[in-house]
């Protein structure tokens, strides 16, 4: 399936590069469109439901030599274009790299856009869908070190508003390995830092994935630290390949929101690959928000180019 071969790329940091256009030795264009109907049926409110374009990304990679450059340019169903992201990286020697620019956390099992996800919807409520580059971007500099079976690296990122001489940068540590058989580890912790320490908010972040056969299995757990206590959130998943074009994901995935309430997420969600560019995903969601019951459904189709 097209979709989870974004996905396993985009654990890696190299989906900006995957099925690329090539303009010329130095210039190549790719990205998606993507679109859907939704619709929730909710206990004890009214129902909702939509049909449209969900977001088109276009991405230019340049590779000038050691040095390559990224620009994400992006539209989230409205009449905006938005630099999502736009970065440079530096390769110093086969094993070390600097970047610079804007750009999302290494952080989280789901990455940044729909063709890297095994489903429609996002696993968690808000700020625990750390790769969801959509909802935050930092702008910083990245110090990376990759060898044959693992990667780290360190990003020193300024918050968004931030003042540099009243607090200090971000940082961001962020580990792969991939050094057993059919098995990919990451994750990380991230270091806030804000003039006001009562609301900083620091993250673990680790997850795992196996592949057996046709069936990849994976779980992540996340934690959020700051003065006003811990909340964490966890997820499990199997996604299991019938055939080169049919599949089906299962997640279950839950997230705390303070004291006393929860979030709560049952998903199944049926891939077909339609073309080797075109895919489709049905989704079916079970939802209890802090015991505000809801089910999910989407029909979802991803062009990626």
């Amino acid at each position: 399936m097209k979709n989870k071969l974004f996905a396993v790329l985009a654990a890696f940091g190299v989906v900006a590069s995957a099925s690329a256009v090539k303009i010329n030795d130095n210039l190549s264009i790719n990205g998606f469109i993507d679109g859907s109907y939704q619709l929730s049926e909710n206990d004890g409110a009214a129902n909702t439901q939509g049909l449209g374009l969900d977001e088109v990304e276009v991405n230019l990679n340049a590779n000038v030599g050691s040095v390559s450059g990224l620009i994400a340019l992006d539209n989230n169903g409205g009449n905006t274009i938005n630099i999502e992201q736009a970065h440079i990286t530096h390769n110093i020697n086969d094993a070390v790299s600097i970047s610079f620019g804007r750009y999302g956390a290494a952080l989280g099992f789901e990455r940044e856009d729909p063709a890297g996800l095994y489903t429609f919807s996002r696993a968690y409520n808000g700020a625990f869908n750390l790769g969801d580059v959509d909802s935050a971007s930092v702008e910083g500099i990245t110090v990376a070190y990759t060898a044959d079976t693992f990667s780290i690296a360190a990003s020193f990122e300024e918050a968004a508003g931030a003042n540099l001489e009243t607090e200090d940068l971000n940082l961001e540590l962020s580990f792969t390995y991939s050094g057993i058989a059919d098995v990919n580890i990451g994750g990380g912790y991230f270091f806030d830092n804000q003039a006001n320490a009562a609301l900083e908010t620091d993250i673990l972040n680790l997850h795992i994935s196996k592949q057996v056969g046709k069936l990849l299995l994976a779980g992540e757990y996340i934690e959020m630290s700051s003065d006003a206590g811990d909340n964490d959130a966890y997820l499990l998943l199997a996604d299991y390949d019938v055939n080169d074009k049919l599949g089906v994901a299962v997640r279950f995935s839950q997230n705390e929101q303070g004291a006393n309430a929860d979030y709560e997420k049952f998903t199944i969600a049926p891939n077909y690959a339609i073309t080797d560019s075109l895919g489709a995903i049905i989704e079916y969601s079970d939802v209890d928000n802090n015991n505000a019951k809801s089910e999910e459904y989407a029909v979802e189709l991803t062009y990626t180019f």
